[in-house]
C-alpha cells in the first residue's frame, strides 16, 4: 500500500554530520527529548520519517481519532507557561486539535530547526573503536554521534493484513495509520473495513454516517465502554489552569499517570445491588472510570472479572437492536479489561443502522483473498470503492525490529531480544553502549506524555551526572537487567492480560514470529516504578557502567 503522507522525494547524500546526540522521532517523546538535550548543551539532530511534527498525531488522521485519556492530562506539564496559554477544546482531544498543539509547542520552543524531516532512519551502527554511533538514513544519508535516543513509539509500526491479493485491489485502501492528509469522502460509497480493534471503533461510527455501505470484518470483537466526550466551555479550562498543580501531583500517585484510580474494595465483598449501582456510576461517567477506577481485583481474578465482563455485555446487548448481531460483538475469548479497552461514541449504535453490516470472519464468511473488486469470502465476492485495513499494529518492539541496529561486535537489536526484551528500567537495553529509549519495552506506561516525561527526566538526569563526572559512554550491568526482567515478568503474572493475545503480549497473527506472547510492558505499579527510579538517580546510578 502506498504512502500517501510522506513525499516522495528524498534529499541526496551528503556530508555525514556529527552531534553529541541522534534522536530518532519527532512525536510527543522526541520533542521532549530535543527540549531537554539542548538544556544540557548538547548538539542535537532529530530524524522524522514524516513531514512534520507530531508523531502518532501526525500520522493517524482517520476519522474518529481521538484521545481516551483526558486532554488536560495528556499534555506536556514541564512548562507551567505552555500550560496557561494552551486551552484544550474538548475534554477527549480530536487528532486536528492535538496535531494543533504539538505544532504550537513546536513553534514556542523553535524545535524545527534541530529536525529533518522526509528522513526514515533504516540503520544505526555502534562503532566500538569510535565509541559513536552510525546512523543511516533511506535516502542514503549518513550521521554520527556519541549518543542515540528512540523516540519511534510503541504504536508506530503498522501492519497490514497477511490476506492473499492484498495488492490487487483497484480502488483506494488505506491503514489508519498512514490516513491521507484530505479528507477522504465516503459519500455514497461501499466501504470495506478489516478489524474491529480501537481505531475500527472510533473510525465505524463517522464512516457509517458518510457511507452508502459500510461492511465490517470482525476476526475478533473486542470490549468497549463509553466515551461521553464534551466540549470545554473558557470558565471550565480557567478552572482546569489554576487546578494544574493538584492534577499532575494527583496523577503522579496513581497506578497509571491518569486521574482513575482502583477502588479499594473487591467485588464480591459488596451486595449485588451496590455493585450494579456503583457499575452503572461508572458507565455513566466520561474516560477510564469503567477500567481505571473499578473494583481493584477485576483484572487479576477471573470471578470478578466475570461479573463485569457480564455487566458490560448486558449493555452491549441493550445497546445493539439485533440479539444475534450483539453476541457477535461480545468477547467470548477475554474478559472486559484484559486488553486496552478502547472508548467509544456510538460504535455498537451503528450497527443498529441499514448501511452497515457485520461479518464474522471467523465462524461465519472467512475471507479467502482480496481482489480487483473488493473481498472474497467462502460464501461470495463483496464488491467495494475504498477498502480500509484497520489491522493494528506491530506495538512495541516491532518499530525497532524495523531499523537495523547493532551494538558491539554487529550484535543485531532484533536478534538480542529474540526471547524477550532485555533492558534496564526499559530505557537502556542490554549490550547496546549509549542507546536511550523513551517508552521502551519493559517500561511503565499509562497515560504517554506524563510517561515520556518521567523517562525523558530520567535519562536527562542520567545524561547531566556522565557531563559531570566526565563520561562518554554508560551501559547496563547485567546482574541489574537480570534483576529488572525478573521484576517485570512477576509484575505481568497476576493479570488476566498476561493470558491473552494482544499487542501488549506481543502477538500480531499478521507478522511473522509474532504467534507467541511476550512481556513487552512493565505492568506493576507506577508509583512503584517512579519510586525505583528516583533511588536509582539518588544513589548516583550505581546501575550503569561508566567510562
Amino acid at each position: 500500500m502506498p504512502d500517501t503522507n510522506v513525499l516522495a522525494h528524498r534529499e541526496a547524500p551528503g556530508p555525514v554530520k556529527t552531534t553529541d546526540a541522534i534522536v530518532i522521532g519527532a512525536g510527543i517523546s522526541g520533542m521532549f527529548m530535543l527540549y531537554r538535550l539542548r538544556e544540557l548543551g548538547l548538539s542535537t539532530q532529530v530524524f522524522e520519517a514524516g513531514t512534520n511534527v507530531g508523531g502518532t498525531w501526525y500520522w493517524n488522521r482517520y476519522p474518529g481519532a481521538r484521545f481516551d485519556s483526558e486532554s488536560w492530562t495528556y499534555g506536556y506539564s514541564f512548562s507551567k507557561e505552555l500550560l496557561q496559554e494552551w486551552d484544550w477544546k474538548e475534554h477527549f482531544s480530536p487528532q486536528p486539535d492535538t496535531l494543533e498543539y504539538l505544532n504550537h509547542v513546536a513553534d514556542k520552543f523553535d524545535l524545527r530547526r534541530d529536525i529533518q524531516f522526509r528522513s526514515t532512519v533504516t540503520a544505526a551502527h555502534w562503532d566500538d573503536a569510535a565509541n559513536e554511533w552510525t546512523v543511516t538514513l533511506e535516502s542514503g544519508q549518513q550521521a554520527k554521534s556519541r549518543l542515540l535516543l528512540t523516540a519511534i513509539g510503541i504504536l508506530s509500526a503498522y501492519t497490514l493484513p497477511a490476506i492473499p491479493g492484498r495488492d490487487s485491489f483497484q480502488g483506494p485502501a488505506y491503514h489508519p495509520a498512514r490516513w491521507p492528509h484530505t479528507p477522504v469522502d465516503f459519500t455514497g460509497k461501499r466501504v470495506g473495513i478489516i478489524g474491529t480493534g480501537a481505531t475500527a471503533i472510533q473510525a465505524i461510527p463517522e464512516i457509517a454516517k458518510q457511507a452508502a455501505q459500510l461492511t465490517v470484518f470482525q476476526r475478533r470483537p473486542n470490549w468497549a465502554a463509553p466515551l461521553h466526550n464534551a466540549k470545554i466551555s473558557k470558565e471550565e479550562m480557567q478552572q482546569i489552569k489554576a487546578r494544574y498543580d493538584e492534577i499532575y501531583a494527583h496523577c503522579a500517585q496513581t497506578p497509571s499517570w491518569f486521574i482513575h484510580e482502583a477502588d479499594k474494595r473487591k467485588t464480591l465483598d459488596v451486595s449485588p445491588e451496590e455493585r450494579e449501582a456503583f457499575w452503572e456510576k461508572l458507565y455513566a461517567e466520561p474516560g477510564f472510570g469503567i477500567w481505571m477506577g473499578n473494583f481493584r481485583d477485576i483484572l487479576i481474578d477471573e470471578k470478578a472479572n466475570e461479573k463485569i465482563s457480564a455487566f458490560i455485555a448486558g449493555k452491549i446487548r441493550q445497546r445493539v437492536k439485533d440479539p444475534a448481531i450483539a453476541e457477535k460483538l461480545i468477547p467470548k475469548d477475554h474478559g472486559f479489561g484484559a486488553r486496552r479497552v478502547p472508548l467509544e461514541s456510538g460504535y455498537f449504535e451503528a450497527y443498529n443502522r441499514d448501511n452497515v453490516t457485520l461479518v464474522d470472519v471467523i465462524h461465519d464468511e472467512p475471507i479467502e483473498c482480496i481482489t480487483p473488486k473488493g473481498v472474497k469470502t467462502t460464501k461470495q465476492e463483496r464488491e467495494f470503492d475504498i477498502l480500509i485495513y484497520a489491522t493494528g499494529f506491530d506495538g512495541v518492539t516491532g518499530a525497532f525490529d524495523r531499523i537495523d541496529i547493532r551494538g558491539p561486535n554487529g550484535l543485531a537489536l532484533k536478534d538480542a531480544w529474540a526471547d524477550g526484551p532485555r533492558t534496564y528500567l526499559g530505557m537502556l537495553p542490554e549490550g547496546f553502549p549509549n542507546m536511550l529509549m523513551a517508552l521502551g519495552p519493559h517500561t511503565a506506561r499509562g497515560n504517554i506524555p506524563q510517561a515520556i516525561e518521567h523517562s525523558v527526566n530520567f535519562q536527562a538526569g542520567l545524561l547531566k551526572f556522565m557531563q559531570e563526572h566526565g563520561y562518554t559512554r554508560i551501559e547496563t550491568r547485567p546482574e541489574c537487567v537480570d534483576e529488572w526482567t525478573e521484576t517485570v515478568i512477576k509484575a505481568a503474572e497476576p493479570l488476566l492480560s498476561s493470558k491473552v493475545d494482544s499487542w501488549q503480549t506481543g502477538v500480531n497473527r499478521n507478522v511473522e514470529g509474532r504467534q507467541v506472547r511476550r512481556v513487552l510492558g512493565y505492568n506493576g505499579n507506577g508509583v512503584h516504578f517512579r519510586r525505583k527510579t528516583d533511588e536509582v538517580t539518588t544513589g548516583g546510578f550505581k546501575e550503569f557502567v561508566f567510562r
